[in-house]
């Protein structure tokens, strides 16, 4: 096994424990934060709109209506709040003109009411009110009770007046929403490459892993999908934020790439989730046919997943990276690369956390991770290479475990990147190499091909023969 020696970090063990009970002190931080932010954004802008309806000629010193109208016109994002206003403002208005109007020519009854309710509701349908359709009829009756022009006029004029607070409140208060989103990116990125590397390393021991093991990893894939979810409903309150807000003038979309990267982390986790299951099933096969049961070829597997773990911890922290200008782009690479390994396969870099950055961009180390696994993953190809006919039973999850390997590979391919975030990570790239680096891959290219088609061609000598024989 010497040559296939997977990466191993010193005191991983300790700085984990040291990162977890970081991200709970912060956990504990972020759930007190809002809870106060919120108490003190919704009374101070109630306090604004009293304090602006008492200017109001005629204001009561006991009127609430449009500190109560703020309270509701407030909504999370800025879009949602003027939303809310204009349905409220809408709705209020129409209550109190049809109340008006009914009330000149009819005198109030319970079978008048009754209309007026039903109408006033027809109104909110037909205007679109959603969740803010109850105001027309609850405005419609209170005016239709008074029967009062002074009251209807009121009502209409502290509702722009808590609505305009609210507005104001919103543009003042209303946060961008999209550093959740790029934490929750990341949290995904790092479970996936934690994932990678906990299969990398069971599939470098000496003895093959117990199907025990290797369907706990199939489970841990799939549990994968609740946690995509959760970053997409992030992700969606993030876009929400950014929607109409005036601070992200300031700069460009800060939200902009991440509903890509996303998409190329979920279809990533589904190619995790389809290796595991042949891993899994390959593990089940009692017998020297098993690609798993072969220490030089688990050895080489392991390597792959050792260069893929490390790609996607990169792609997740060129996820979350601020937008920088070309000055700070120089210091954005990651700082702490080992010393290359025998034969190729060990001995890469771990990937330092978010601010351990060195000199290479984010995607220079991206591109040399998955260089890496290309690397790897031809040697592995010549390995898993085989005649079906003298291992007819594990065969089939040869073929599956590379054609898995290769696509999740390809998924992290920086030509895939958002374009803002392929610019921002490859500002200050070094040319020279990144040519030279080029120029190894194409001239490597042929033999992988040349590779793959030599075996497809056996496969199907293998295949005519085994017809042949059956007709015989």
């Amino acid at each position: 096994m010497k040559g296939f020696l997977v990466r191993q970090i010193p005191g991983e063990t300790a700085k984990a424990v040291a990162r977890r009970q970081a991200e709970q002190l912060t956990v504990v931080r972020r759930r007190a934060q809002p809870t106060a932010v919120y108490i003190a954004r919704l009374t101070l802008t109630a306090v604004f709109a009293y304090l602006l309806a008492l200017q109001l000629p005629g204001a009561s010193s006991r009127d609430v209506l449009a500190p109560l109208t703020a309270l509701l016109v407030l909504q999370a994002t800025l879009f949602h709040t003027i939303r809310s206003a204009v349905q409220r403002v809408v709705g209020v208005t129409a209550g109190v003109l049809a109340a008006v109007a009914v009330s000149a020519y009819v005198p109030f009854s319970w079978w008048v009411l009754g209309l007026l309710i039903a109408g006033a509701l027809a109104v909110g349908l037909i205007l679109r009110l959603r969740e803010d359709i109850l105001e027309v009829p609850i405005s419609a009756m209170l005016i239709f009770s008074v029967d009062s022009h002074a009251a209807a006029t009121s009502r209409i004029t502290e509702t722009l007046v808590g609505a305009a607070a609210g507005l104001a409140a919103g543009l003042v208060f209303a946060p961008l929403r999209v550093q959740p989103a790029k934490d929750a990116v990341g949290e995904l990125s790092r479970q996936m490459a934690d994932l990678l590397g906990q299969m990398a390393d069971g599939l470098a021991f000496a003895e093959a892993p117990e199907p025990k093991r290797a369907t706990e990893w199939l489970e841990r894939t799939r549990a994968l999908r609740g946690e995509i979810e959760r970053v997409d409903e992030a992700l969606s309150q993030a876009e929400e934020s950014v929607r109409l807000n005036p601070r992200r003038l300031r700069f460009s979309d800060p939200a902009a790439g991440l509903r890509e990267g996303v998409d190329t982390l979920e279809r990533a986790a589904t190619d995790m989730r389809v290796l595991a299951r042949s891993v899994a099933d390959s593990a089940r096969i009692d017998s020297e046919h098993s690609p798993v049961r072969e220490a030089e070829t688990r050895a080489r597997l392991a390597a792959v997943l050792a260069e893929l773990s490390a790609a996607v911890r990169a792609y997740g922290q060129l996820l979350e990276a601020e937008p920088a200008s070309g000055e700070q782009a120089g210091h954005a690479g990651l700082a702490g690369r080992g010393s290359g390994g025998q034969d190729g396969s060990g001995g890469r870099g771990g990937l330092a956390g978010r601010g351990g950055f060195g000199a290479e961009p984010l995607t220079e180390v991206l591109e040399d991770h998955l260089e890496q696994a290309r690397q790897q993953q031809d040697r592995l190809a010549d390995l898993l290479s085989t005649d079906p006919a003298e291992q007819p039973e594990g065969w089939p999850l040869r073929g599956e475990i590379l054609a898995h390997v290769d696509r999740l590979r390809s998924e992290l391919q920086p030509g895939r990147l958002p374009g803002q975030l392929r610019d921002r990570g490859q500002a200050q790239v070094r040319q020279p190499l990144r040519g030279l680096r080029d120029r190894r891959r194409d001239a490597r290219a042929p033999r992988s091909r040349a590779n793959r088609t030599a075996l497809r061609g056996r496969a199907r000598r293998t295949a005519a023969r085994v017809r042949a024989r059956r007709r015989g």
